[in-house]
């Protein structure tokens, strides 16, 4: 039978007045609390402001805590994953951007001459120097619940939901190489908690998909997950030049991510994907829809990511594609909670939301 989503609550768990929040992943600690990061306490979806913060929740994500920044970087900190290690660690992942320097133009034609020029005391302080440091991808570990968090650790790939921890007891990420022209996307390991990163693999993505009628196709914002068959799949955000296309690849791994099987189309158009093994053993893929009607999504794999269901699950209605991310964690009474940022009404400032369901056969 086909599967329905029961939505039980959707409400606001996030706002910073007159501030825009973006990007969030959560997750469910042993001892049942419930963390999100995200990047907040912004000026708009581009500025030089960004920090990663927390907030947390002690009753199942009914009530949340104040956010807490835990980072802020010289750049903008942005889209912030989070997971708790068998060892009880806490690992924040995120990466840095000067977007609002290097691409002045589209910036400008975004947001105004005005916005943009009151960053200039901002950008001017990008030296060569503050660039080489902080620029790139990030992880973060706290050893004491969250009270406080080590020296940033730099890895080479970037995913907005950050890394996993699979079966064998590695912490495992695929995550797309930052500025790079051909959306390399690499698979790094740790075998210490998070303390060190080596890479291990690179998954495929086929010179065709890579270019399509002459133009760079964009190739990145990864996420894996360990199936109840042992195998990695991992997905990606995947946009050519053509909106109908933007369909997000997948790939398999079946040898602890060394090698991968050339990336395919998964068949769901959206981006980015958030991969979470059920209890029972399916797939869900929670997604942005950003194209109307402008929403978030999820879709159920029955068969280890084989094949997607249709239809796809509405999770919650949007009024602008300035919207996503979402992330899906599981209560042990089998209740799903997704969050995820977007508009309450236009013009106002993105709040981060949260959505308690169920899955139904009906």
């Amino acid at each position: 039978m086909a599967l329905q989503a029961k939505i039980l609550a959707t409400d606001v768990i996030c706002t910073e007045e007159g501030r825009y929040l973006g990007w969030p992943t959560v997750c469910r600690r042993t001892n049942g609390e419930l963390l999100v990061a995200f990047s907040g306490d912004r000026d708009e979806h581009v500025c030089p402001h960004g920090v990663t913060q927390i907030i947390r929740s002690a009753d199942g994500g009914r009530t949340w805590s104040a956010p807490r920044t835990i980072t802020d970087t010289p750049l903008d900190d942005r889209d912030a994953g989070i997971i708790e290690t068998d060892q009880g660690t806490l690992l924040v992942s995120w990466f840095t951007s000067v977007a609002y320097v290097e691409k002045d133009a589209m910036v400008r034609a975004w947001y105004g001459d005005e916005r943009v020029d009151s960053w200039s005391q901002e950008a001017a302080k990008v030296t060569p120097a503050v660039r080489e440091r902080w620029l790139g991808s990030w992880i973060r570990r706290s050893t004491d619940d969250g009270a406080t968090w080590g020296e940033p650790i730099r890895a080479v790939g970037s995913a907005p939901h950050g890394p996993i921890q699979i079966a064998d007891g590695r912490l495992l990420q695929v995550g797309k190489v930052l500025g790079s022209r051909n959306g390399s996307v690499v698979v790094e390991a740790s075998r210490d908690d998070g303390q060190s990163w080596q890479q291990i693999g690179e998954v495929p993505v086929a010179e065709a998909l890579r270019v399509v009628g002459g133009r760079r196709s964009t190739i990145a914002e990864p996420h894996v997950v360990q199936a109840a068959d042992g195998s990695l799949l991992a997905m990606i955000r995947y946009q050519p030049p053509d909106e109908a296309a933007h369909i997000m690849l997948q790939s398999r791994s079946r040898d602890g991510g060394k090698t991968w099987s050339m990336s395919r189309s998964s068949g769901i158009w959206g981006y980015p994907p958030h991969l979470l093994r059920l209890a029972n053993g399916w797939l869900l893929c929670s997604h942005g829809y950003r194209r109307a009607p402008y929403a978030e999504r999820a879709c159920v794999s029955r068969d280890h990511g084989k094949t997607w269901e249709r239809p796809e699950l509405d999770i919650c209605r949007g009024i602008n594609a300035d919207l996503g991310y979402p992330a899906t964690t599981e209560l042990p009474d089998r209740t799903l909670i997704t969050v995820y940022y977007q508009c309450l009404n236009e013009g106002e400032p993105t709040v981060l939301m949260a959505t308690r369901w169920r899955l139904i056969e009906g």
